[in-house]
């Protein structure tokens, strides 16, 4: 069955905590093949294992500063080999997690958006429900489009906005997949039951 890549409109809008909701509903193996912002923080793998994934691969790279992937490897003084970041071989489905957003740079040469063009998975844009998405969901539609990517759809994360959730999805021309509220706790069986209540995993097959 085919990877399904999760990117999202900005950093820290919840993009792992929705990939790590998606693997563990549908029994995927998650991986992040760049991993930059180690340097006393735990990694999104570990985040997502504590969450309810049961496989997870290890990463391409891992990067001590909390900055884009070019210049994080820069400053730890690696060269990151695009080679190196093929889609990985697995017995089950496989959810891949970005860095950032779609035109974040992998290398001076290289966005993100171009990789997963590369990958040719379709892709699930993960967006905030609050102030400032219509933009930047939008933005982020039309630079996915542009490479010829495959939209499998939109996913909202935050409290509810109805229009600006319909918005988005009409104007954009995709799917509206679901919406995860804000969990507190957030944990493994929060997140299992709040993504059953909000989203199909029929949609992501």
């Amino acid at each position: 069955m085919h990877p399904i890549v999760i990117t999202g409109t900005d950093t820290g809008i919840g993009k792992t905590i929705f990939a790590a909701g998606l693997a563990a509903a549908i029994g995927a193996t998650y991986w992040k093949p760049i991993q930059s912002g180690l340097d006393g923080e735990a990694s999104d793998s570990e985040t997502v294992l504590r969450l309810g994934v049961r496989h997870v691969l290890p990463e391409a790279y891992r990067l001590t500063e909390p900055l884009s992937p070019h210049r994080a490897a820069e400053l730890d003084g690696i060269s990151i080999d695009p080679a190196r970041l093929t889609l990985r071989e697995v017995s089950d489905r496989l959810v891949i997690e970005g860095a950032g957003g779609l035109l974040v740079p992998v290398t001076r040469n290289l966005l993100y958006a171009d990789l997963f063009a590369r990958w040719g998975a379709p892709v699930v844009l993960v967006a905030r429900t609050a102030l400032g998405t219509i933009n930047h969901s939008l933005l982020s539609i039309e630079a996915m489009r542009r490479r010829g990517l495959a939209i499998l759809g939109i996913a909202f994360v935050g409290d509810a906005n109805e229009d600006n959730e319909a918005t988005i999805a009409a104007l954009g021309g995709v799917k509206r997949l679901g919406r995860l509220p804000v969990l507190d706790p957030l944990d493994a069986a929060n997140l299992g039951a709040a993504f059953a209540a909000n989203f199909r995993s029929e949609d992501f097959l």
